[in-house]
């Protein structure tokens, strides 16, 4: 039976959005997002494709959906970089390698008339979202804007060309340790002298806080493989999304003499209520839902933790991961997943194991030269 690539237009965006649910369904471990929320994300007024683009593939054999595929061009990314790299997303696909092979191939050759000379993936749609490909841990479902794949995505990516480029870690830290002791005594001696200090979001005043992590998100990651600076349209448009949902406890900021030096950004792990509606809120569905999110949340994830470079090495990072597990305590957590990090990020992952976190899953970004 042959493969046809068809690409999809505007008009037939949900066919590309619901394919994973019902490639999933009955899945003890996948979860997907709300389908209004992915449905933004690709739509081309999201202020992510005023400074990129995209092409949509869906496979087809026998006239039914086999998988798909987004290709990407990032221009800031690569005005950023310094280079032509373009990216895939959203793949999706059966456990065929014929399959895989001609979404891959269509993506490439897009990308290549494009004018890039690679393919990263999967960025969904950049490192900023949701990206990587599950390659251990498959035993249990991913964490709020985490990914999850069978074993199998990992044999289509390499049998289509697709080598390593990064692997991501994530680490996972039961709240019962508490804070370990002997960082207790390291952090209690950097706040004796008053310039340090720990600051919970004021949700009365959520603007403010929102208007200090954009400015010291883009200096916190400046450096880091795969970044690219968040556009105030694009932290506004994410500002929008969290503000309903925000608490103290997920949002907190460190300061140095008084100036915005770094925060932390937390959040239940929605998708234990996810998980069961579907994609999609109803009348037969939203009390259940509602029930999980108000009362089952018993862990979360720490989505980020970021420095300004001109205050790092002061100790400041594990202050942030002190609020982090005493919020997560008062929240009835019962662990929490830090993620993601970079595999070479020696100075937080040394940190983070050195609190006695495991690393237990890991999830990697693949490259391929078109």
């Amino acid at each position: 039976m042959s493969t046809e690539i068809r690409e999809i237009a505007e008009e037939n965006l949900g066919l590309f959005i619901d394919y994973p649910y019902d490639l999933f369904k009955g899945h003890p471990h996948w979860v997907g997002d709300l389908k209004k929320d992915v449905r933004h994300q690709l739509e081309t007024g999201h202020p992510f494709w005023r400074h990129a683009e995209r092409k949509l593939f869906m496979a087809y054999r026998g006239g039914k959906p086999a998988g798909r595929i987004a290709a990407i061009t990032n221009q800031a990314h690569n005005n950023f970089h310094g280079d032509k790299a373009g990216f895939f997303g959203f793949f999706d696909c059966e456990n065929d390698k014929e399959v895989a092979g001609a979404l891959f191939g269509a993506a490439c050759a897009w990308l290549k008339i494009k004018g890039m000379d690679s393919a990263v993936g999967p960025v969904n749609p950049s490192t900023n979202e949701t990206c990587g490909m599950l390659l251990e841990g498959f035993d249990g479902p991913p964490m709020v804007m985490m990914p999850y794949n069978p074993p199998y995505y990992l044999e289509l990516a390499e049998a289509a060309g697709f080598a390593k480029a990064k692997d991501l870690y994530a680490y996972m830290y039961p709240t019962a340790k508490g804070f370990p002791e002997r960082f207790e005594k390291i952090t209690s001696r950097m706040n004796r002298d008053g310039k340090v200090s720990i600051h919970l979001a004021d949700v009365k005043r959520i603007d403010t806080a929102i208007g200090e992590v954009k400015d010291i998100y883009n200096s916190a990651w400046e450096k880091n493989w795969g970044f690219v600076p968040m556009t105030p349209d694009e932290m506004d448009d994410l500002a929008k999304a969290l503000k309903p949902m925000l608490k103290p406890e997920y949002l907190y900021f460190a300061r140095f003499e008084g100036k915005p030096a770094g925060f932390c950004l937390l959040l239940p792990d929605f998708n234990i209520a996810l998980k069961h509606v579907g994609g999609a809120l109803g009348p037969l569905n939203i009390l259940p839902f509602l029930y999980r999110f108000s009362f089952k949340l018993n862990r979360g994830r720490m989505l980020t933790l970021g420095i300004k470079k001109e205050f790092r090495g002061k100790g400041l990072e594990l202050l942030l991961i002190k609020q982090a597990i005493q919020s997560a305590i008062k929240m009835g957590w019962e662990y929490g997943e830090m993620s993601w990090t970079l595999e070479d990020n020696a100075l937080i992952n040394n940190t983070i194991e050195a609190l006695g976190s495991d690393l237990y899953r890991k999830y990697r970004i693949f490259e391929k030269k078109i």
